[in-house]
Order: structure tokens, then C-alpha cells, then sequence
């Protein structure tokens, strides 16, 4: 598999593309604000449910938010794109195209909903006069190029797996809830690190989840702050800091899109048979 063949087929994983966003909100009424709506729902609820109980951070469901849209593209993508081949079984048995199309087409599906999100998540701020710190914010698309890099190859190997393994979907369900608490999306990243630190750790444990590097990364730039009423939330560090985080992650998802592209277009030549 070579990406300049996944290149001379770009008009073939746009219209999938296109398909897997049709399909999503086929019949709706308000069809793509529904991807608008969710980001306002969550806002409203959590301010709620955290007014009631108490959560102790400042202005919390900002905090929660800026995690809960990154996870949302990350469990969206990785699931939709492990039965990505197998829900097209008809197209791979029967038209030759680079497989590897279907698993970078709910990807890219996944990306516009998040773009959609984001950008109602924008106005979310802007009305709530909430203050993002502009040291920071140019390290956002950074952070979403290297999301996209990494989520490319963790695609690609999921969707190859899971043909011959049926049970990977399955599995892949159960291991994004585990996955979801290794974030630090309802605590704070200071704290669990103080916690490994505790029993001996070294506190940039956290930091071995590639997914942590890019979630606090839009905590610092959105959420604006390090710390509230002296409490840390996350590394008082530069934006320099945050960067090498997001290069480390950057290389390590280069690394797995390679393989992951060898190991697809080893695997691809028997999808049809398998399925």
C-alpha cells in the first residue's frame, strides 16, 4: 500500500466520505446540527448536574468540554473505522480500490463532525465571555494534525484486524471505556500525577497515553488557565513544553501509520475471502 495510490483514489474516500456523513443523519430533520446541538446539550447539562454536586474546579464544564470533544472524534473515529471494511463487505469482493479508503473515510467523516463541534464550541466561549489563552491556542492545530496522524494508523489497524477477528469490535467497545477514564477529562492532569508520584511513579506516567499530550494541550490553550485558586489543573509549563509532547506523539503516530499501512496492504489481499 502506497499513499500515492490512496492519493489517485482522493475523489473515491471523499465521496465515502461524503456517503458516511449522509448515512449518519439519514432521514433527520436537522440533519449536521445535530453535531452543533451536542456540544451546547453537554454544556448545559454538565453546568447543571456540577452546580448541584460541586466539582471544585471553576467554570467546569468549560474544563470538561475541552476534553470531551477531542475523546468524542477519538472513540467515533476508532469505532466507526474497525467495521469500516466489514460494513462495506460488497464493495471489497467485488470493485478493486484501495481498501484502505474505508477506514480514512470514517476518519475524515469523523473530523468534519469534530470541526462542527468545535466551531459551536467557539461560539459556546465567545457568548460566555470565557477567555482562551492565546499563547497557546496556535499549538490547537497542531495538536489536530498529530490527532489525525495517530488516529490514521490505529484506524487502518483496526479495520485490517477485525476481519479476521470479529470479536475486535467488540473488544474495542469495552476498551474505550477503560481508555476513557486514562484521560484526564473529569479530574485534573496535576492530580494524577501527584497520585503517581504518591506510590513512587514518576509523575509523567500520564504522559505514556498519547491521547493525554493532545487533551491537555487544548485544556491549557481553551481552558486559559494552569491552576485555579491555587489548585494546579495541569503543567504550569511553556508552550514549548506542551509542543515536544505533541512531536513525540506526532512521531510516534508516523511510526504506527507506516506499519500500519505495510501491515494493511499485507492483510488486504484476503479481505475478500475472510469476509
Amino acid at each position: 500500500m502506497h499513499v500515492g495510490e490512496i492519493w489517485r483514489y482522493r475523489e473515491l474516500l471523499v465521496g465515502l466520505i461524503r456517503k458516511e456523513l449522509k448515512v449518519r443523519y439519514k432521514n433527520s430533520v436537522l440533519g449536521f446540527a445535530w453535531s452543533m446541538i451536542q456540544p451546547v446539550f453537554l454544556l448545559a447539562v454538565y453546568s447543571l448536574v456540577f452546580s448541584i454536586l460541586g466539582a471544585g474546579i471553576k467554570n467546569f464544564a468549560i474544563w470538561l468540554l475541552c476534553g470531551l470533544i477531542v475523546w468524542t472524534l477519538i472513540s467515533t473515529a476508532l469505532s466507526t473505522a474497525t467495521q469500516s471494511v466489514t460494513a462495506n463487505q460488497h464493495l471489497v469482493s467485488k470493485v478493486p480500490f484501495p481498501r484502505a479508503v474505508l477506514p480514512l473515510a470514517t476518519l475524515g467523516s469523523a473530523l468534519v463532525h469534530f470541526v462542527l463541534q468545535f466551531c459551536t464550541f467557539c461560539v459556546i466561549l465567545l457568548i460566555t465571555w470565557h477567555a482562551v489563552d492565546m499563547r497557546y491556542v496556535w499549538l490547537l492545530p497542531i495538536a489536530v494534525i498529530v490527532t489525525t496522524v495517530l488516529l490514521s494508523g490505529m484506524c487502518l489497524l483496526l479495520a485490517a484486524v477485525n476481519v479476521y477477528a470479529r470479536d475486535t469490535q467488540h473488544l474495542l467497545d469495552l476498551a474505550l471505556i477503560g481508555l476513557f477514564w486514562c484521560q484526564p477529562i473529569l479530574y485534573q492532569y496535576a492530580r494524577a500525577s501527584a497520585w503517581f508520584t504518591h506510590r513512587g511513579w514518576p509523575s509523567g506516567m500520564m504522559l505514556l497515553n498519547p491521547f493525554t499530550s493532545i487533551i491537555i494541550t487544548f485544556q491549557r490553550a481553551i481552558y486559559g488557565v494552569a491552576s485555579v485558586d491555587g489548585k494546579a489543573l495541569l503543567p504550569d509549563a511553556s508552550a514549548w513544553w506542551y509542543l515536544r509532547n505533541l512531536l513525540v506523539v506526532g512521531a510516534f503516530g508516523a511510526i504506527l501509520l507506516v506499519i500500519a499501512l505495510r501491515s494493511f496492504d499485507r492483510a488486504e489481499g484476503n479481505f475478500a475471502e475472510a469476509l
